[in-house]
């Protein structure tokens, strides 16, 4: 039986489909102009779930290796993101009472867009983190940072050459490992017996609420709710004993958990949410059916409006060219023709071409520049931060597209 048949987390054998998308290149691989007339490699994004423990899960169409070597996102060039670190990282600091004698460890750290602000409250950090070029802009902010995946084996040797950590964070990670007993056998070798581990990751549940289907793409592996979540950490020991819901990511959970040996009873905040997720269906597989008629609303108002639009002879740019913005564009066919081009603030993403519809990539004075009709906002999760900055575009009556969860043009 192919591997990719087969559940990640209690080995069942998948034959039950959430949602097929169809056909989509790697959401993150950006295409350079010299590579424009060269073939791309579209991998399926058929997500299946297991009748057995209902895990939600995209089969390892690619590998780890091959996604997340060389990445290109960097955490830091949204505002918003960093401000988030940083309050979690002064109340972690508050409520475990860390100090210069503890260990704050991170798996998969990025550019160190988080332990820097523990750092800067002079508690010792180090990140794990798999893509060589995001971690050496971490190392050149003074990050002590390993460049590694993290599993059972990598989390015990990396404990043993820099030690176990009072704190283990996982921010958005937990979806992207396509082992992920093994990853969360790493999370219990990195974290000190009774030390604490929180996840955070885009809930299931809120996904299919909120028509999300653009944060479905290779890099994410496993769809997680609170129970498939819990007993995904439960096979390498750890116990879920809280649970904060976030607005991050368009709704996240941050999951806290401890060694079972040293777990204390699961806070009524878990035994809200998870009677809510079962409330709503998720503890069944019934309960998943119908949302790919919910992904077809979304396609086919955002085809609507911009086919409209074109025929009155309007413009429309794009703003971000994040991972689910490429999902979207290419589930949808939207290319240069309905979709100008798209900005973003990151450089290594100027210049480029987004994967499979080829719209091109400028920096953000572009839209000045052209004063496009409307701007579609791909990264529709930083919808606050993003409207604050394009408040300048009212100058010349442009109006904001927000595709989901419904199509609002603002």
């Amino acid at each position: 039986m192919s591997s990719q048949c087969v559940c990640r987390l209690c080995g069942e054998r998948l034959t039950h489909t959430f949602v097929d998308l169809g056909m989509s290149p790697l959401c993150e691989s950006y295409v350079p102009a010299d590579a424009l007339e060269q073939p791309e490699i579209f991998y399926p994004l058929h997500v299946r779930q297991c009748s057995s423990c209902l895990l939600v899960q995209l089969p390892a169409y690619v590998s780890g290796e091959d996604i997340f070597s060389d990445y290109a996102y960097f955490s830091s060039y949204s505002d918003s993101w960093v401000a988030h670190a940083k309050r979690f990282a002064d109340s972690m600091i508050d409520e475990l009472g860390l100090t210069a004698d503890g260990l704050v460890t991170e798996v998969a750290s990025n550019d160190g867009y988080l332990l820097q602000h523990f750092m800067a409250r002079g508690v010792p950090v180090l990140g794990v983190e798999p893509a060589k070029n995001v971690a050496e802009v971490a190392q050149s902010r003074g990050i002590p940072t390993v460049v590694q995946f993290l599993g059972g084996t990598t989390g015990s040797d990396i404990a043993e050459h820099r030690g176990r950590a009072d704190l283990v964070v996982a921010n958005n990670v937990f979806a992207h490992v396509p082992d992920i007993r093994d990853f969360a056998a790493g999370l219990r070798a990195l974290v000190k017996d009774t030390g604490l581990v929180t996840l955070e990751f885009p809930h299931l549940l809120r996904l299919m609420q909120r028509r999300q289907f653009d944060t479905i793409y290779h890099e994410h592996y496993s769809y997680l709710s609170l129970l498939t979540a819990s007993r995904a950490l439960a096979t390498a020991g750890l116990q879920v004993v809280d649970v904060e819901e976030l607005e991050t990511h368009g709704g996240s959970l941050r999951v806290h958990a401890r060694p079972e040996e040293h777990s204390t009873e699961p806070s009524e905040r878990v035994k809200i949410l998870l009677d809510e997720e079962d409330l709503h269906g998720l503890h069944t597989l019934a309960g998943h059916a119908g949302f790919a008629r919910e992904v077809l609303k979304i396609k086919s108002d955002l085809l609507d409006f911009l086919i409209s639009a074109a025929s009155e002879g309007r413009s429309v740019a794009g703003y971000g060219a994040p991972g689910k913005g490429n999902t979207l564009l290419n589930h949808c066919g939207i290319r240069e023709d309905l979709l100008q081009y798209t900005v973003d603030r990151s450089p290594f993403k100027q210049g480029k071409f987004l994967p499979g519809t080829h719209i091109p990539i400028y920096a953000p004075d572009r839209l000045a520049e052209t004063q496009p009709d409307y701007i579609l906002v791909l990264p529709w999760n930083l919808r606050e931060e993003i409207s604050q900055q394009l408040a300048y575009v009212q100058s010349w009556g442009a109006r904001l597209v927000f595709p989901i969860p419904d199509l609002d043009v603002v």
